[in-house]
């Protein structure tokens, strides 16, 4: 299992190369704006917006196919 400051390094590094520098900021900066901000409340209304347990699982099934060798390093990493 990863410790707390792998994770944050891990997650800071891929909003940066998702978002760039400016928009990962924007989107930490956001996050600990809305106080109190309930993940799993946002994650609902607005993550998967409009998308049914099929969906999302057909969703992760192609995404775990296309990166199955990503998957598969992290999983002998640990």
């Amino acid at each position: 299992m990863k410790n707390r400051n792998l994770i944050m390094s891990e997650g800071m590094r891929a909003l940066r190369t998702q978002l760039g520098t400016v928009g990962a900021e924007m989107f930490v900066f956001t996050i600990k704006s809305e106080e109190p901000f309930n993940y799993t409340e946002w994650r609902r209304d607005n993550l998967f917006e409009n998308m049914t347990a099929d969906e999302l699982l057909n969703e992760s099934v192609k995404y775990a196919e296309m990166n199955r060798p990503a998957f598969k390093k992290l999983i002998a990493e640990e």
